[in-house]
């Protein structure tokens, strides 16, 4: 199977001296189409640090984050780095990240807007999209109105919107009760092995972990397993 993404002895290093904090040490990784890897560990073990550097929100300050293209992420003028979380990146997030005073579907179409796509594309993406996580008879409804399951599904239909390659989500269904999170998990697996997506997934939770084609455990910023 080809590879998406792959770190290479990646770092992050918060701070100097002996204040110093090493978040990520000598981290490898490779991440392949219509797969899901699940990334987890205790608090603190460099989860999210990981995921910003994958998605390109962050550099590491040692290695490199390298694309299937050859390009090297991490080393990517930013207006290159923009253009790639926009065209091949999905992203979401646990707090949700809507936008309060827009509706479903305009929060949906903000990835389509930013890439210039045309209203009547815009529409049609947008509907088919909420169509397929299950709101598509709630594209009108603001984030209030809508239960933390629907916001979440939302979130994801936004990231999915655009077509990505690449789907980042950190800890995405940390806010959810037991049986909303199982529903809005099985939701994301279905879809990334539907579209072929490359997936990486942070979390504490032992049912997303089964459901995984990877498991990658970190512990103080390191790799200690590979499942």
């Amino acid at each position: 199977m080809s590879e998406v993404l792959r770190a290479e002895r990646v770092g992050r290093t918060f701070g100097s001296g002996e204040a110093a904090v090493h978040a990520l040490v000598d981290v490898d990784l490779v991440v392949e189409p219509g797969a899901l890897t699940v990334v987890y560990g205790p608090s603190g073990s460099g989860k999210t640090t990981l995921l910003n550097l994958l998605g390109g929100l962050d550099r590491p300050t040692a290695g490199r984050v390298v694309l299937d293209d050859g390009r090297v992420l991490s080393e990517l003028p930013e207006q290159e780095v923009l253009a790639v979380r926009r065209e091949r990146i999905g992203y979401v997030f646990q707090s949700f990240g809507l936008i309060p005073v827009l509706s479903a579907a305009e929060n949906v179409e903000v990835p389509l807007r930013l890439r210039k796509v045309a209203p009547a594309e815009r529409d049609r993406r947008v509907a088919e999209v909420l169509d397929q996580v299950g709101l598509g008879r709630h594209a009108g409804q603001r984030p209030y109105e809508l239960s933390g399951g629907q916001q979440q599904r939302v979130g994801i239909a936004r990231a999915l919107v655009s077509a990505p390659d690449i789907l980042i989500a950190d800890e995405p269904t940390g806010q959810l009760d037991s049986e909303t999170a199982e529903t809005v998990m099985e939701l994301l697996v279905d879809l990334t092995r539907d579209r072929g997506i490359a997936a990486i997934v942070s979390t504490h939770d032992p049912v997303f972990m089964a459901l995984a084609d990877r498991r990658v455990e970190l512990l103080d910023g390191r790799v200690v397993v590979v499942r």
